[in-house]
Protein backbone atom coordinates (compact mmCIF):
# COMPACT_ATOMS: atom_id res chain seq x y z
CA UNK A 1 0.00 0.00 0.00
CA UNK A 2 1.01 3.66 -0.69
CA UNK A 3 2.59 5.64 2.59
CA UNK A 4 -0.62 7.83 2.36
CA UNK A 5 -2.75 4.77 2.57
CA UNK A 6 -0.99 3.63 5.60
CA UNK A 7 -0.63 7.22 7.59
CA UNK A 8 -4.27 8.07 6.95
CA UNK A 9 -5.71 4.97 7.97
CA UNK A 10 -2.73 4.81 11.60
CA UNK A 11 -4.99 7.56 13.09
CA UNK A 12 -8.63 6.45 13.82
CA UNK A 13 -10.26 9.40 15.79
CA UNK A 14 -13.38 10.78 16.91
CA UNK A 15 -14.53 13.80 14.89
CA UNK A 16 -12.54 15.79 17.69
CA UNK A 17 -9.18 14.86 16.65
CA UNK A 18 -9.01 13.58 13.16
CA UNK A 19 -5.91 13.37 11.42
CA UNK A 20 -5.46 15.03 7.75
CA UNK A 21 -3.43 12.43 5.27
CA UNK A 22 0.58 13.11 4.76
CA UNK A 23 1.78 14.93 1.71
CA UNK A 24 1.89 12.47 -1.30
CA UNK A 25 4.14 13.47 -4.40
CA UNK A 26 2.08 12.59 -7.53
CA UNK A 27 2.12 13.59 -10.97
CA UNK A 28 0.45 16.35 -11.72
CA UNK A 29 -3.32 16.05 -12.71
CA UNK A 30 -3.62 12.87 -11.02
CA UNK A 31 -5.40 11.80 -7.41
CA UNK A 32 -5.58 8.95 -4.92
CA UNK A 33 -8.83 7.83 -3.53
CA UNK A 34 -10.24 5.63 -1.12
CA UNK A 35 -13.64 4.27 -0.37
CA UNK A 36 -15.03 1.91 1.65
CA UNK A 37 -18.00 0.65 4.37
CA UNK A 38 -17.67 -0.73 7.93
CA UNK A 39 -19.32 -0.47 11.13
CA UNK A 40 -17.90 1.58 14.63
CA UNK A 41 -19.27 1.19 17.70
CA UNK A 42 -19.25 4.43 20.14
CA UNK A 43 -21.07 6.43 23.08
CA UNK A 44 -23.75 9.06 22.02
CA UNK A 45 -21.93 11.71 22.76
CA UNK A 46 -18.87 13.14 24.34
CA UNK A 47 -19.14 11.63 28.33
CA UNK A 48 -22.12 9.79 27.35
CA UNK A 49 -22.70 6.36 28.90
CA UNK A 50 -24.96 4.41 26.43
CA UNK A 51 -23.40 3.80 23.06
CA UNK A 52 -24.28 3.22 19.25
CA UNK A 53 -23.36 0.91 16.50
CA UNK A 54 -23.61 2.32 13.13
CA UNK A 55 -22.56 1.58 9.54
CA UNK A 56 -19.01 3.31 8.78
CA UNK A 57 -18.93 4.69 5.02
CA UNK A 58 -14.65 5.92 4.28
CA UNK A 59 -14.12 8.15 2.06
CA UNK A 60 -10.88 9.75 1.29
CA UNK A 61 -9.51 11.94 -2.03
CA UNK A 62 -5.97 13.71 -2.29
CA UNK A 63 -5.29 15.62 -5.28
CA UNK A 64 -1.85 16.34 -7.01
CA UNK A 65 -2.24 20.32 -5.97
CA UNK A 66 -2.18 19.31 -2.11
CA UNK A 67 -5.63 19.26 -1.70
CA UNK A 68 -7.50 16.56 0.43
CA UNK A 69 -10.98 15.80 1.51
CA UNK A 70 -10.75 13.33 4.57
CA UNK A 71 -14.11 12.68 6.23
CA UNK A 72 -15.70 15.60 6.69
CA UNK A 73 -12.04 17.41 6.62
CA UNK A 74 -10.61 18.86 4.09
CA UNK A 75 -7.29 21.11 3.07
CA UNK A 76 -4.45 22.28 1.51
CA UNK A 77 -0.83 20.87 1.98
CA UNK A 78 1.63 24.37 1.50
CA UNK A 79 4.62 23.02 2.44
CA UNK A 80 7.57 22.30 0.37
CA UNK A 81 10.18 21.80 3.20
CA UNK A 82 10.90 17.99 4.03
CA UNK A 83 9.16 16.76 7.30
CA UNK A 84 7.33 19.03 7.57
CA UNK A 85 3.41 19.50 6.65
CA UNK A 86 1.37 22.58 7.29
CA UNK A 87 -1.88 24.35 5.43
CA UNK A 88 -5.39 25.65 6.41
CA UNK A 89 -7.70 23.16 7.53
CA UNK A 90 -11.62 23.24 7.16
CA UNK A 91 -13.70 20.98 9.00
CA UNK A 92 -17.53 20.43 9.57
CA UNK A 93 -18.91 19.86 13.06
CA UNK A 94 -21.94 17.25 13.18
CA UNK A 95 -24.72 18.48 14.75
CA UNK A 96 -25.60 17.29 18.85
CA UNK A 97 -29.56 16.82 19.55
CA UNK A 98 -30.91 15.38 22.75
CA UNK A 99 -30.12 11.80 21.11
CA UNK A 100 -26.39 12.63 21.27
CA UNK A 101 -24.48 13.26 17.86
CA UNK A 102 -25.79 12.78 14.34
CA UNK A 103 -23.99 12.26 11.18
CA UNK A 104 -20.24 12.56 12.43
CA UNK A 105 -17.65 12.03 9.95
CA UNK A 106 -14.17 11.16 11.09
CA UNK A 107 -10.67 12.40 10.09
CA UNK A 108 -10.52 8.90 7.87
CA UNK A 109 -13.91 9.23 6.06
CA UNK A 110 -15.89 7.72 8.57
CA UNK A 111 -19.56 8.73 8.75
CA UNK A 112 -21.61 7.57 11.82
CA UNK A 113 -25.37 6.81 10.40
CA UNK A 114 -27.21 5.09 13.52
CA UNK A 115 -28.50 1.81 12.49
CA UNK A 116 -28.71 0.36 16.04
CA UNK A 117 -29.12 2.74 18.92
CA UNK A 118 -30.15 2.65 22.51
CA UNK A 119 -33.73 3.70 23.29
CA UNK A 120 -33.49 6.45 25.52
CA UNK A 121 -36.16 4.76 28.03
CA UNK A 122 -33.28 2.27 28.79
CA UNK A 123 -30.92 4.84 29.81
CA UNK A 124 -30.84 6.23 33.24
CA UNK A 125 -32.07 9.54 32.24
CA UNK A 126 -31.37 11.38 29.53
CA UNK A 127 -28.90 14.40 30.47
CA UNK A 128 -29.22 16.34 26.93
CA UNK A 129 -32.64 16.03 27.04
CA UNK A 130 -34.25 19.73 27.70
CA UNK A 131 -30.46 20.87 26.78
CA UNK A 132 -29.99 23.09 23.59
CA UNK A 133 -29.59 21.29 19.97
CA UNK A 134 -26.36 22.18 19.19
CA UNK A 135 -26.26 23.17 15.32
CA UNK A 136 -23.68 21.88 12.30
CA UNK A 137 -21.12 24.00 11.49
CA UNK A 138 -18.40 24.47 9.26
CA UNK A 139 -14.91 25.40 11.58
CA UNK A 140 -11.67 26.82 9.86
CA UNK A 141 -7.85 27.09 10.98
CA UNK A 142 -4.89 25.13 10.58
CA UNK A 143 -2.85 22.41 10.61
CA UNK A 144 0.88 21.18 11.40
CA UNK A 145 3.33 18.36 11.49
CA UNK A 146 6.74 17.75 11.93
CA UNK A 147 8.31 14.47 11.21
CA UNK A 148 10.67 13.81 14.15
CA UNK A 149 11.97 10.62 11.85
CA UNK A 150 10.03 9.10 8.83
CA UNK A 151 8.49 6.69 11.32
CA UNK A 152 7.69 9.74 13.96
CA UNK A 153 5.62 12.63 13.61
CA UNK A 154 4.32 15.02 15.59
CA UNK A 155 0.65 16.50 14.84
CA UNK A 156 -1.47 19.85 15.71
CA UNK A 157 -4.54 22.02 14.50
CA UNK A 158 -6.01 24.78 15.66
CA UNK A 159 -10.25 24.86 14.43
CA UNK A 160 -12.56 28.38 15.34
CA UNK A 161 -15.96 28.28 14.94
CA UNK A 162 -17.37 25.50 17.04
CA UNK A 163 -20.98 25.55 19.24
CA UNK A 164 -23.87 28.01 17.77
CA UNK A 165 -22.23 31.38 18.46
CA UNK A 166 -19.73 30.21 16.08
CA UNK A 167 -17.21 31.41 18.89
CA UNK A 168 -15.17 28.46 19.86
CA UNK A 169 -12.24 27.39 19.32
CA UNK A 170 -9.82 23.49 19.84
CA UNK A 171 -6.39 22.76 19.74
CA UNK A 172 -4.72 19.93 19.42
CA UNK A 173 -1.86 18.01 19.48
CA UNK A 174 -0.67 14.27 19.13
CA UNK A 175 2.16 12.00 18.02
CA UNK A 176 2.23 9.53 15.67
CA UNK A 177 3.51 6.16 15.17
CA UNK A 178 3.14 5.52 11.80
CA UNK A 179 2.73 2.22 9.73
CA UNK A 180 5.16 -0.49 12.16
CA UNK A 181 5.65 -3.87 9.73
CA UNK A 182 4.81 -6.71 11.17
CA UNK A 183 4.24 -9.21 8.43
CA UNK A 184 4.25 -8.95 4.62
CA UNK A 185 0.79 -7.79 4.54
CA UNK A 186 -0.24 -6.58 8.20
CA UNK A 187 0.65 -2.65 9.39
CA UNK A 188 0.17 -1.38 13.33
CA UNK A 189 -0.17 2.32 13.85
CA UNK A 190 -0.38 4.04 17.40
CA UNK A 191 -1.21 7.91 18.34
CA UNK A 192 -1.87 9.88 21.45
CA UNK A 193 -3.25 13.06 21.52
CA UNK A 194 -4.14 15.94 24.18
CA UNK A 195 -7.45 18.11 23.05
CA UNK A 196 -7.75 22.08 24.54
CA UNK A 197 -10.62 23.63 24.09
CA UNK A 198 -11.45 27.87 25.08
CA UNK A 199 -14.25 28.79 27.19
CA UNK A 200 -17.11 28.97 25.20
CA UNK A 201 -16.30 26.00 23.18
CA UNK A 202 -16.83 23.77 26.45
CA UNK A 203 -19.50 26.21 27.19
CA UNK A 204 -21.43 25.09 24.42
CA UNK A 205 -20.78 21.39 24.78
CA UNK A 206 -20.44 20.95 28.12
CA UNK A 207 -21.67 23.70 30.36
CA UNK A 208 -25.50 24.47 32.09
CA UNK A 209 -27.01 27.75 32.00
CA UNK A 210 -29.91 28.81 34.50
CA UNK A 211 -32.18 28.30 31.70
CA UNK A 212 -30.80 25.26 30.12
CA UNK A 213 -30.74 23.83 34.03
CA UNK A 214 -34.53 24.83 34.26
CA UNK A 215 -35.29 23.13 31.17
CA UNK A 216 -32.86 19.81 31.86
CA UNK A 217 -32.79 19.55 35.25
CA UNK A 218 -28.86 19.50 35.05
CA UNK A 219 -27.62 21.82 37.60
CA UNK A 220 -26.03 25.02 36.42
CA UNK A 221 -22.22 24.29 35.48
CA UNK A 222 -20.01 27.57 34.01
CA UNK A 223 -17.22 25.36 31.89
CA UNK A 224 -14.12 27.11 31.42
CA UNK A 225 -11.19 26.34 28.68
CA UNK A 226 -7.80 24.24 28.73
CA UNK A 227 -7.17 20.88 29.10
CA UNK A 228 -10.33 18.92 27.54
CA UNK A 229 -9.33 15.24 27.12
CA UNK A 230 -6.55 12.60 26.58
CA UNK A 231 -7.19 10.66 23.56
CA UNK A 232 -4.96 6.68 23.28
CA UNK A 233 -5.48 5.04 19.83
CA UNK A 234 -4.06 2.01 17.90
CA UNK A 235 -5.15 0.61 14.31
CA UNK A 236 -4.39 -2.32 12.43
CA UNK A 237 -4.33 -2.75 8.49
CA UNK A 238 -4.71 -5.84 7.05
CA UNK A 239 -3.52 -5.64 3.29
CA UNK A 240 -5.55 -8.05 0.94
CA UNK A 241 -4.55 -6.80 -2.35
CA UNK A 242 -2.69 -3.45 -3.75
CA UNK A 243 -6.31 -2.48 -3.93
CA UNK A 244 -8.08 -3.64 -1.00
CA UNK A 245 -7.41 -3.16 2.68
CA UNK A 246 -9.05 -4.18 6.12
CA UNK A 247 -8.64 -1.66 8.65
CA UNK A 248 -9.86 -1.88 12.62
CA UNK A 249 -9.15 0.47 14.95
CA UNK A 250 -9.28 1.06 18.96
CA UNK A 251 -9.39 4.50 20.45
CA UNK A 252 -9.86 5.05 24.66
CA UNK A 253 -10.96 8.89 25.00
CA UNK A 254 -10.70 9.99 28.57
CA UNK A 255 -11.99 13.43 29.73
CA UNK A 256 -10.09 16.54 31.73
CA UNK A 257 -11.08 19.66 33.59
CA UNK A 258 -13.37 21.57 33.14
CA UNK A 259 -15.28 18.84 30.45
CA UNK A 260 -14.25 16.14 33.07
CA UNK A 261 -16.97 17.79 35.88
CA UNK A 262 -19.84 18.79 33.25
CA UNK A 263 -23.12 17.59 34.72
CA UNK A 264 -23.65 16.15 30.98
CA UNK A 265 -20.58 14.07 31.41
CA UNK A 266 -22.28 10.13 32.70
CA UNK A 267 -18.91 8.70 31.97
CA UNK A 268 -15.23 10.00 31.49
CA UNK A 269 -13.78 7.83 29.83
CA UNK A 270 -14.79 5.79 26.62
CA UNK A 271 -13.78 3.55 24.15
CA UNK A 272 -14.76 3.77 20.12
CA UNK A 273 -13.77 0.94 18.02
CA UNK A 274 -14.56 0.67 14.31
CA UNK A 275 -13.66 -2.16 11.85
CA UNK A 276 -14.69 -1.04 7.74
CA UNK A 277 -12.84 -2.66 4.21
CA UNK A 278 -11.47 -0.23 1.84
CA UNK A 279 -10.75 -0.09 -1.83
CA UNK A 280 -8.50 2.23 -3.43
CA UNK A 281 -9.42 3.80 -7.02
Amino acid sequence: MTKLFALTLAAFSSAACAQMPATNPMPDGSRDMYVGLGVVSAPRYEGGRDRETSALPVLQVQWSNGLFVSGMRAGLHLSRVPGLEWGPLLELQPRRDVDGAGGAVDGIGEMRIGLVALPLAATNGNRLAGMPVIERRLLGGAFLNYYLTPDWRVTGSLLYGAGNARDGMKFDIGVQRLALEVGPHHRLAFDAALGFASRRYNMAFFGVSESDSFNSGNAVFEAGGGLKDLRLGARWNWAWSPAWMLTTSAQATHLLGSARSSPLVERPTNLTVSTAIAYRF
